[in-house]
């Protein structure tokens, strides 16, 4: 029996990854990722890792993650630990959330996700202009997102130039005036 999963707003625990919040994903794959839970409290707190994958609000599968090779594992006061591991799913096109557990309230206290989304869709971020599914494409929408950009750009290249002392030619030594050019041959004449 999986526990209700109630959000609680990180007050008992709190679950960062490094996953960002959609790539592309081949179903069969590892996901290797590294987990951060942090406890907050003043107390020592005991956590477990649920994983939910859903379609269209359709929970799909859920599944405790092991830590240390057990459902529940322990984290000290005002502490976090790392955990290194892989996923591996056999769908796409799905979110993914990983829930943090706390013992003794048996509810979720916080959460992290990403969507998992299939290579042949996956050129743009889902619902960004020209992904399946979207008709048309505003061109003024991303040059109001690229100019700050390119600005910022232009402004880095200006500074940088202005930054660098100004470099002086030398005049070359006087023996080296009075050398002979060799000039390269005039090549064949027709």
């Amino acid at each position: 029996m999986s526990p209700q999963l109630t959000v609680m707003a990180g007050e008992l625990g709190d679950i960062f990854w490094d996953l960002p919040p959609w790539f592309t994903y081949y179903p069969g794959f590892d996901i290797g990722c590294s987990i951060y839970v942090v406890n907050p409290t003043d107390t020592e707190k005991e956590y477990s890792l649920i994983a939910r994958m859903s379609q269209n609000n359709t929970v799909i599968s859920e599944e405790a993650l092991p830590v240390f090779g057990y459902a529940w594992f322990k984290v000290e006061p005002e502490d976090f630990i790392q955990l290194h591991g892989a996923l591996r799913f056999s769908q796409t096109n799905a979110d993914l959330a990983v829930f943090l557990i706390e013992r003794e309230t048996e509810e979720a206290t916080d959460s992290v996700a990403t969507r998992l989304v299939a290579p042949t869709t996956a050129a743009l971020p889902p619902g960004w202009p020209t992904t399946p599914g979207t008709t048309s494409f505003d061109w003024s929408s991303l040059l109001g997102v690229m100019l700050p950009f390119m600005m910022l750009g232009i402004m880095g290249v200006v500074m940088v130039s202005a930054s660098r002392p100004k470099e002086e030619k030398l005049a070359a030594p006087q023996e080296d005036r009075h050398k002979e050019r060799k000039l390269l041959p005039v090549g064949r004449q027709e």
